[in-house]
């Protein structure tokens, strides 16, 4: 499947007006920059039934895994950390696991994956929870990342410190019932992808590699490891931007790429379907935030689902609208961060597509 292409030119305004979208849109865009109302945006990627109509470039300090990268100019051949829309990659490599029957299916119980740690395994408290509880955050465990993740009580930078991260994260007190509560963690998606490996015989990266990113024509990435060589499940992902806008219109083809079938339909569909809520109000699914936004040319809100990644990264889809967007931004561990990239989708792109 190709990524036809346009720019900020007249070309560029007249794929944007052909796929339903204001002419100037890319004009506005440039606008938010200019005024100060997009801080820290890097790039901005955006496509309507594989055409693509919004493509910005822009430059700024950057970081890999929080090691800084001094002033970086983007384009198109540029990685950029994902940070946390690695997890929502991270559940599609598990759909396509369980396509593949290389793991168990989410209601399988999460401890009879790790045997070795059969004295967590044997508490009451614990014996209830299910793979599809650590897919949805819904664990019930104590989990704190609302720390900066420079502090080291941050759970995730202490899952990463930890002798042994496994039994650091399934170890952790219990404060609610599975599945009754959603609570952010780094922790469940590590053990997810944990069972992908054991269930594969393959590391994260070498995984992926193999069974979604080279169907899709992806050929380069990197995948950041803590200290005992672990590939981060939970935001070590590195992507150039057009390769992530693929995954995006992937997902957008309900798993088919060139006519191959690369997840099922059946994992989609459930990965985007709430399971739980979280404090904000958005829905969540199987490691996929769910809301709705005002989309005029289709009249009522519609749903959109979103990879949402520290600093302001962001995987934007509205299927019914077929737009996917890929949004990177240097605002690492602000408490702002998501301004930027919520502006650009609502106030940029969906507020700009006029005709469906």
């Amino acid at each position: 499947m190709a990524i036809a292409k346009s720019s900020p030119t007249r070309s560029g305004s007249a794929a944007a007006e052909s796929l339903g979208f204001d002419p100037a849109i890319h004009r506005k865009l440039l606008a938010g920059v200019e005024s100060g109302l997009l801080h820290d945006l890097h790039v901005v990627l955006a496509a309507r039934s594989e055409r693509v109509f919004l493509e910005h470039y822009a430059e700024g300090n950057d970081q890999e895994w929080g090691r800084p990268l001094g002033h970086v100019t983007f384009d198109a051949g540029t990685l950029h950390d994902l940070r946390s829309v690695t997890k929502s990659i991270v559940s599609l490599l598990y759909g396509i696991a369980l396509d593949k029957g290389l793991v168990p299916p989410p209601e399988a119980p999460l401890f009879a994956q790790f045997p070795e740690y059969a004295d967590l395994a044997a508490d009451p408290a614990r014996v209830g929870i299910t793979i599809g509880h650590a897919l949805t955050m819904t664990l019930g465990m104590e989990w704190d990342e609302n720390r900066p993740y420079s502090d080291p009580l941050n759970s995730e930078i202490a899952m990463e410190n930890a002798p042994d991260r496994y039994r650091f994260i399934l170890d952790r007190p219990i404060v609610a019932e599975a599945g009754s509560r959603w609570i952010y963690s780094g922790g469940c998606v590590a053990l997810v992808g944990a069972i992908i490996e054991r269930g594969s015989g393959q590391t994260l990266p070498d995984f992926a590699r193999e069974a979604l990113f080279r169907p899709l024509g992806i050929d380069r990435f990197h995948w950041s490891a803590g200290d005992d060589g672990v590939a981060s499940a939970a935001s070590g992902l590195r992507l150039t931007a057009p390769d992530l806008l693929k995954i995006g219109m992937l997902l957008l083809r309900n798993g088919l790429w060139d006519g191959k079938r690369v997840i099922s339909k059946d994992w989609i569909e459930a990965s985007f379907t709430s399971a739980t809520s979280t404090p904000d109000g958005l829905g969540y699914g199987r490691l996929w935030f769910i809301g709705d936004a005002p989309a005029p040319a289709l009249g009522a809100p519609k749903p959109w689902y979103g990879g949402f990644g520290n600093g302001g990264q962001r995987l934007w889809l509205m299927p019914e609208a077929d737009i996917a967007a890929v949004i990177y931004a240097g605002k690492y561990n602000a408490w702002d961060a998501w301004v930027t990239p919520t502006r650009v989708w609502r106030e940029i792109i969906l507020a700009n597509f006029l005709r469906a």
